[in-house]
């Protein structure tokens, strides 16, 4: 049985106006390019393209919005790290972005990281990006390439480097790995409406 099985995508975004209504719940996917954002996403929601993968770095350039049900929303964020899109586009990404995080709508964010690369200035970056009210969670990606002990001090590593009231969890798209804790993860967020608030 899927768990989100009315995932469909929704629209692609280059400005704030063309973002849906700020209504229900939103929660956003975010890191550095290449470091498997596409595929979590695709695992997590159990749709084999529903977010485009690609091998070449910097292929999302808008936000991408897909809709899990009438009221909830996963939003796919250009990966950071690389500035393979024009110059012009890329100066348009801090209003999106910052557009995005004013959402009241928005919930939450997964941060995507390479476990063999472990987390560095962009993800600490994206972590204070967000929101008090916006909560973070790691997925730590291509675990699967990674021996069990080296895991393991990925994890730990990680979890060291990461602010109190971050979470973070072993993950592989190839393998399964970590895929259902990530399914509740999102699933509680969604559920959290009565969080929902306006911001100042």
């Amino acid at each position: 049985m899927l768990r989100f099985p009315q995932a469909r995508f929704l629209l692609s975004a280059a400005a704030p106006a063309q973002f849906p209504a700020d209504q229900g719940v939103e929660v956003a996917f975010a890191g550095r390019s290449n470091a498997g954002k596409s595929s979590a996403i695709n695992a997590i929601v159990a749709r084999r393209a529903l977010a485009r993968a690609s091998k070449t770095p910097g292929r999302t350039r808008l936000l991408n919005f897909f809709a899990l049900s009438e009221q909830a929303r996963l939003v796919d964020l250009p990966g950071y790290g690389y500035a393979s899109a024009p110059e012009r586009e890329r100066r348009t990404w801090p209003a999106l972005i910052e557009a995005l995080r004013r959402r009241a709508s928005l919930r939450g964010v997964f941060l995507i990281v390479d476990a063999r690369r472990g987390i560095g200035e962009g993800d600490l970056a994206l972590i204070e990006w967000a929101t008090e009210r916006q909560r973070v969670h790691v997925l730590l990606t291509k675990s699967d390439k990674l021996s069990r002990n080296e895991a393991r001090q990925a994890l730990s590593a990680a979890a060291g480097a990461l602010g109190e009231g971050v979470t973070v969890q072993l993950f592989s798209a190839h393998s399964g790995a970590g895929v259902e804790q990530a399914q509740h993860m999102l699933a509680s967020w969604l559920e959290s409406r009565d969080t929902a608030g306006g911001m100042d």
